[in-house]
């Protein structure tokens, strides 16, 4: 892996993750009250969303969510006094996310796809393109990916809550985050194996280059898009 690539990955692991993990242990560890480290801590990754808008001078709906959402559910339990309404917060982000990957099978190209493009280059870019107009069963691959990505993150949101209202808060943030590593994983490794299925049979990565396979049945098959 590239360290630019290296760098994408851990930043977000660590800032929006590890960071508010520790944090949070060593506020409760040093007597803080619940819901004070849980605003705290979360904070963390509201600064990085925001100081991510401005490095890139574009401000992104899924940046003003956190922020949003964090002000929210710290206003909440400020008056309700329960910090299990912080935790929910947790739950929202994959709600959001999941519902978000489900509508893009009503657009012009599914999540999967656009998943895609950020692992593309050169040739590959069109390759992708001439497969989704002239192979129905590259855009039912990606599309069914795309059902799988969403379902999972609402699944992820909804174990998210039932974690969150009966667990005992002090467990809930490492538990959650346990609880999420493991459905992102299994549906990493879904993913990854469905592809090389696909390629294995028709010839042509969902994510990659296209094979010889691939080229031949594009210059065989007819439009259908």
């Amino acid at each position: 892996m590239e360290p630019r690539s290296k760098r994408a990955l851990l930043v977000p692991l660590a800032v929006d993750i590890a960071l508010p993990l520790a944090l949070y242990y060593a506020m409760r560890a040093q007597g803080a009250a619940q819901w004070q480290a849980l605003l705290i801590s979360g904070v963390v990754p509201a600064a990085h969303a925001l100081g991510t808008a401005v490095v890139r001078r574009r401000l992104e709906f899924f940046d003003v969510f956190v922020v949003g959402l964090l002000a929210l559910s710290a206003a909440t339990s400020l008056i309700s006094g329960n910090p299990r309404v912080l935790l929910l917060k947790d739950a929202a982000l994959p709600a959001l996310l999941g519902i978000w990957i489900l509508a893009t099978l009503f657009m012009a190209r599914p999540f999967a796809f656009r998943l895609g493009e950020r692992l593309r280059a050169g040739a590959a870019v069109e390759a992708a393109e001439r497969a989704w107009h002239e192979m129905p069963e590259y855009r039912t691959a990606l599309r069914g990916l795309t059902t799988l990505w969403g379902c999972v993150q609402l699944l992820d949101a909804a174990l998210s809550t039932v974690l969150a209202l009966t667990l005992p808060v002090d467990v809930v943030p490492l538990t959650g985050r346990i609880e999420s590593f493991t459905l992102l994983g299994l549906v990493i490794v879904a993913t990854v194996r469905h592809s090389k299925r696909f390629r294995a049979v028709h010839g042509q990565s969902l994510f990659g280059t296209a094979g010889t396979g691939a080229r031949e049945h594009l210059e065989e098959a007819p439009s259908k898009v």
